[in-house]
């Protein structure tokens, strides 16, 4: 095979001289004649920074392994769906099995037989395959087990029965990404919409299939797969978790039990639910995930969490960072036992329940330097020897101090209105501020706003805390600016959420729950790398635009009764999916072509 390298092309303007503008391809060198020639095998990208350049040039190198890894050069190999419309039979390009008296057709008398999506199994499908999520149902043969110790070997399936198997789980995999319902719904929308005929009860039992060594192999790939995009190299794992909910207002009983009723994200306290830990990338690429019962406090979820990942992949020099849900004793102190192993972690803090010393070191502007214009910086001692360090931004305090200020506003004009003590006592949101004192005229209460309350939490305002562990050498620059891509694991909980709707729940049985959020993980999976790749070769698109994208390509079936021949007339794509398709390598079909003759 002819060797392959990355190529980084500077493009330059006359106009404008100084404009950072390099291409990175791959490249192969051949010898043709005598002489060593140079091809490109694929254009990755143009950068316009150097962070877009490293970005390129760590998504060509695994580009490149994989091009190798490969007995063709495409990195994407076109879905080749169990329906025949999706594809034709005959590549008339390359062959002369249909006439030009083929294609002379009335129009009138042509009718359409169904019209069906194609984009997201030619991307998404693509992704899937290259990424190899089949290989979740594939088992150890008989020698890996015997050396693992292992007694009995499970039959292994047919050829047909896996394949049957993974065209399932790729299929609801795919409707997850497309529309997201329930399993039935899911099976007739792929029925209606794509073409693809799926047996529900075929589905569920696939998803018997998807067992906890089917779910170790998802989390593997995903870690692996992540790993592999920045040269084996991951600094730092952004890890959080939240709740789901089920439609059901039952508990699971017995030792395998999931559903349980909890402190819900969805203030929905009267359902059960599963707790789902997530752990991310900086850019939200997927690391892996843990699934614990629904009245598990998700400050608990973490050091198990940590655990698994590192007993499964022995990683080291890993900066872990949560958010402040997370900032508990017990948390913390089994993190410091971690350090041994190299564990570092950044954690937001509540400050204002530390210890009055500390506190009053942290509003004292005095202990602080600049960081920039906008940003003070410090780092203070505690009792235990771990380090807090505080920024104060002034954009943080402008925005704490309206938002507190409107609070207010609603706070006395809801007492404006109702005077009733009973139906203003509470201590949540800005009813803290809520006072009584006695009426000067009467035996009643009076209730009014504690004004020098308020005035003592305006020095709180800019100021967040983040604890490390005792012996980091990250600098104050390097922690604040880790802890701020911890957005990240928020918006990839809005997309499981939101655009992928993992809840409601709709299974009973713990083991399809589980297998249900393996569904989802593996959808989520796909989401993140395409809108990973698209950002970093082409430019920023959110997944559900991507998505919607994909969903505008299809495909109308015709059919000529009079010459019996069965047609495909493909819509036009926009420029943004063409790129897309270009990128992920997958070949457009943009001219209409027949299917077959009957």
């Amino acid at each position: 095979m002819p060797a392959m390298f990355i190529r980084i092309k500077a493009k330059t303007s006359k106009k404008e001289s100084d404009l950072f503008r390099k291409s990175v391809q791959i490249v192969e060198s051949f010898r043709e004649m005598g002489k060593v020639k140079q091809r490109i095998v694929k254009h990755i990208g143009v950068a316009h920074s150097e962070q877009q350049l490293q970005e390129l040039k760590e998504l060509a190198t695994s580009v490149q392994i994989a091009l190798e890894n490969e007995n063709e050069l495409s990195l994407f190999n076109p879905e080749d769906l169990t329906k025949d419309i999706l594809v034709p039979k005959e590549d008339t390009t390359a062959n002369c099995s249909y006439g030009d008296e083929d294609y002379q057709v009335d129009m009138r008398e042509l009718n359409e037989e169904a019209r069906v999506i194609t984009g997201i199994h030619d991307v998404y499908g693509s992704l899937f395959d290259e990424l190899k999520l089949d290989s979740i149902f594939t088992s150890d043969n008989s020698e890996n087990k015997k050396a693992k110790g292992e007694t009995t070997v499970d039959k292994p399936l047919s050829p047909t029965a896996l394949k049957k198997l993974i065209d399932n789980f790729k299929n609801i995999v795919l409707a997850r990404i497309a529309q997201p319902d329930s399993k039935s719904a899911s099976v007739d929308m792929l029925s209606n919409n794509f073409g693809v005929s799926l047996d529900l009860s075929a589905v569920y039992r696939m998803m018997d299939k998807i067992d906890d060594k089917a779910i170790e192999k998802l989390n593997t790939l995903a870690y692996n797969t992540t790993k592999k995009l920045f040269n084996d190299k991951i600094d730092a794992i952004f890890f959080d978790a939240t709740t789901l909910y089920f439609e059901s207002f039952t508990e699971d009983e017995g030792e395998d039990a999931i559903r349980k009723n909890g402190y819900s994200k969805d203030l929905k306290f009267n359902q059960p639910q599963v707790v789902l830990a997530l752990m991310v990338t900086k850019e939200g690429l997927p690391i892996g995930y843990e699934a614990f019962s629904g009245d598990t406090f998700d400050g608990h979820t973490l050091i198990p969490s940590l655990k698994v990942l590192r007993d499964k992949y022995n990683i080291d020099n890993v900066v872990y960072v949560a958010d402040s849900g997370m900032f508990n004793k017990n948390n913390l102190e089994e993190l410091e036992n971690l350090e041994a192993d190299n564990f570092n972690y950044i954690v937001g803090a509540r400050i204002k329940n530390l210890s009055k010393e500390i506190k009053a070191k942290i509003v004292d502007m005095s202990n602080y330097r600049e960081l920039n214009s906008e940003i003070k910086v410090a780092t203070f001692t505690l009792d235990n020897g771990r380090k807090l360090i505080v920024s104060h931004s002034k954009k943080r305090a402008k925005k704490d101090y309206n938002d507190r200020m409107k609070g207010v506003e609603k706070l006395k004009k809801r007492l404006e209105s109702s005077k009733s003590v009973k139906a203003q006592l509470s201590n949540q949101g800005y009813n803290r501020y809520i006072q009584l004192e006695e009426s000067k005229s009467s035996c009643d209460m009076n209730i009014t706003i504690n004004e020098a309350k308020i005035e003592a939490d305006v020095i709180w305002d800019g100021l967040k805390g983040l604890v490390v562990n005792a012996d980091s050498k990250m600098s104050q620059e390097e922690v604040l600016a880790q802890y701020n891509n911890l957005w990240q694991v928020e918006e990839s909980f809005r997309i499981t959420k939101h655009d992928l709707k993992i809840r409601p729940i709709y299974h009973f049985k713990p083991s399809r729950v589980r297998a249900h959020l393996a569904i989802s993980f593996g959808a989520y999976m796909l989401t993140r790398y395409l809108e990973y790749r698209v950002r970093v070769q082409y430019k920023k698109l959110s997944p559900k635009r991507i998505k919607n994208l994909l969903l505008g390509v299809q495909t109308s079936i015709v059919v000529s009764q009079e010459k019996k021949i069965k047609y495909a007339l493909p819509s036009n794509m926009k420029v943004e999916t063409k790129r897309i398709y270009t990128l992920m390598g997958v070949k457009t079909k943009t001219v209409p072509y027949i299917i077959e003759k009957f």
